[in-house]
């Protein structure tokens, strides 16, 4: 997912306040020296339109692609990345994303599944913009829960459960979408679509993509 507040709209807009800086970090800064950053698949590259497979297998191969998501999504400048964002079809996010209260929370989700609200817990949607790395430079409002869990497993298959608020909820939904084939202009009306098209057609990301035959 892109970062909210790095697209050129943001000179456009005023805001009420300013993301406030993160001052707690949950997770750990990941040690990247043997890291590669790959290029962006972008929308229209099969791999994104299609649900990815199971991970099944946890080793160093699996490791060593978690390391490569979280150099290839700061290479790009965004707070999370979908494995199949790097072409390869396998059910894994990282993330490194602020929430509304500027905790800054870090990690990676293998196999993920988005929680139904709990029951009772009244629903707030967030109408924040959104951006993906697979759609570049193009950016659309699109309200989701202001509140997300995910369950799922870590890198050597212990299960975990990640939730978060704001942002960061917006982020986790975003990014197991990615893995179920679905991106976040699928979400949005035929007029908004068009327009974030538009928008797209009309940019030049920042970061190595892969071309579309």
């Amino acid at each position: 997912m892109a970062d909210q507040h790095n697209h050129e709209h943001d000179h456009d807009h005023e805001h009420e306040h300013e993301e406030p800086q993160p001052t707690k970090v949950i997770g750990e800064v990941p040690d990247l020296a043997n890291a590669t950053a790959r290029p962006i698949t972008v929308m229209g590259n099969p791999v994104l339109h299609r649900e990815c497979k199971d991970v099944t297998a946890f080793d160093a191969e699996l490791s060593a692609l978690i390391d490569d998501m979280f150099s290839s999504m700061y290479a790009a400048e965004g707070v999370g990345l979908a494995a199949n964002q790097i072409g390869v079809d396998l059910k894994v996010f990282v993330y490194d994303c602020p929430d509304d209260d500027g905790v800054r929370h870090i990690g990676h989700v293998v196999n993920p599944v988005l929680e139904e609200p709990p029951v009772g817990r009244r629903r707030v949607l967030d109408d924040g913009q959104e951006g993906c790395l697979s759609v570049p430079t193009a950016y659309a409002e699109l309200p989701r829960p202001d509140y997300a869990a995910v369950t799922g497993q870590d890198k050597d298959g212990n299960p975990i459960r990640v939730e978060g608020t704001g942002f960061f909820a917006r982020c986790l939904q975003h990014e197991t979408d990615h893995l179920y084939g679905f991106l976040y202009i699928d979400k949005l009306s035929k007029r908004d679509r068009k327009a974030a098209l538009k928008q797209m057609a009309e940019g030049t990301p920042r970061y190595a993509t892969v071309p579309n035959d």
